[in-house]
């Protein structure tokens, strides 16, 4: 693990806005791992705020849900910001924000919830990972091994970005609420709430408010908030290459995603908006903006600005692990957690050279590979020899790039080589 400057100065003690209604958002139908909905709405047709647009029957899947009430104007393809572009539902505002009915449900009906209802409460509730690997969380509470403890990743160890952890500061009470919900679930005892030492107010907090979980406060550096290193960190269990958490008795959860399960549990709200870093030099104002999901970046930059100078380079996520985009008519969308923009300096390109087998990126590397070795099987386009070197269990946190002196696009190649490895 390598400590990164962590520019978060920006945005850490900025409280969470509201981003004003958009009059238009696009919202794409795959926004999470796993197969990607169909819609259940046709054009013309008014929507609440809310209601279940698309969904599909696969196991692997989530649910999506109108973020405005108004109008369905088209379906569409429409710029993504992963998959370039993808079909989405295009929903005009009618300007009332129109809720469909929904109570809020009582603490003793909450305490009588089994795991089973839980996890039907936040499949319709369309929640997935929101720490950006959008895996859906309903799946994730069933695991198919009995587990013994919950770690909640508080880390937030991408340089930039600061919405958990002002969620944690702000939103401490239903946070914990949320994770008191999950553990029943998964009927564990063991929870521990792994936070960043360059999180003080959030440590505080959950020290005196969450007296049941073991607040683990860990050394500020990247990758910290990976499921494995969390894991080792943690509870000094070593996940085996090929396996997952739940095969050490352990479930990770996101803190974002923790608050989304209390809402959708406590509020019977669904999954329609969440909190969105939108920093960098090139911006006046920076915040921690509540958006739509759907909403065009443009806007969530436009309410940040003015600009101070044209970026260079706009990255969607955390810089480390976030994906350059090509236009900003791109949208929010349920794994967005930060929007960077980068001037020319920042962005620069360098000139990439040959390797000096030098064995930084193998000494650094948190999942225990050889980038080097799969970068050269992958330029050669050998890909069961990529395959051999396990390129699959990458976690692509873009580190091995960061410590390569000869600027070698190792993770970009390894990418290109799970691709190719799953065909």
């Amino acid at each position: 693990m390598v400590r990164l400057v962590e520019h978060k100065q920006g945005t850490e003690n900025i409280a969470i806005e509201r981003l004003p209604l958009p009059g238009r958002v696009y919202l794409p139908l795959s926004q999470h791992l796993g197969k990607a909905c169909s819609p259940l709405v046709k054009i013309g047709e008014m929507v609440d705020l809310g209601q279940e647009i698309a969904a599909t029957q696969a196991h692997v899947t989530s649910p999506i849900h109108a973020s405005l009430s108004g109008k369905v104007s088209s379906i569409c393809d429409w710029p993504h910001p992963l998959l370039g572009r993808c079909k989405a539902i295009v929903i005009e505002s009618d300007n009332t924000d129109n809720a469909r009915d929904s109570l809020n449900r009582a603490r003793d009906e909450i305490s009588g919830l089994t795991g089973g209802q839980i996890r039907d409460i936040v499949y319709a509730a369309g929640i997935v990972g929101m720490g950006g690997a959008a895996f859906p969380t309903q799946i994730k509470l069933n695991p198919p091994k009995p587990v013994d403890s919950l770690i909640i990743n508080a880390a937030e160890c991408e340089p930039y970005l600061t919405g958990d952890y002002r969620l944690m500061i702000e939103k401490t009470a239903e946070i914990i609420s949320g994770i008191e919900v999950i553990a029943k679930c998964l009927g564990v005892k063991n929870v521990y709430i792994a936070i960043e030492d360059n999180k003080p107010e959030a440590i505080k907090k959950f020290i005196v408010h969450s007296p049941q979980s073991i607040v683990k406060i860990l050394k500020s550096q990247y990758p910290q908030g990976g499921e494995k290193q969390l894991i080792k960190n943690v509870l000094n269990r070593e996940v085996p290459q090929g396996k997952l958490p739940f095969d050490v008795g352990v479930v990770v959860q996101n803190v974002a995603t923790v608050f989304a399960v209390y809402e959708a549990i406590y509020l019977n709200k669904p999954l329609y908006e969440r909190v969105v870093t939108v920093t960098g030099s090139c911006l006046s104002n920076p915040k921690n903006l509540l958006a739509r999901l759907g909403t065009p970046i443009k806007e969530l930059i436009d309410f940040c600005g003015p600009l101070k100078e044209e970026p260079a380079k706009i990255i969607i996520g955390g810089p480390m692990m976030g994906v350059a985009q090509y236009t900003q008519d791109v949208p929010v969308i349920k794994s967005t957690t930060g929007i960077i923009l980068l001037n020319r300096r920042e962005a620069g390109i360098l000139q990439e050279e040959s390797c000096i087998r030098c064995g930084a990126c193998v000494r650094d590397c948190p999942a225990g590979l050889m980038p080097c070795l799969i970068n050269l099987a992958s330029e050669k386009e050998m890909w069961q020899q990529a395959n051999s070197y396990h390129a699959l269990d990458c976690i692509e946190c873009g580190l091995c790039n960061y410590v390569c002196p000869a600027n070698r696009r190792l993770t970009q190649s390894i990418k290109r080589a799970k691709l190719e490895v799953v065909k």
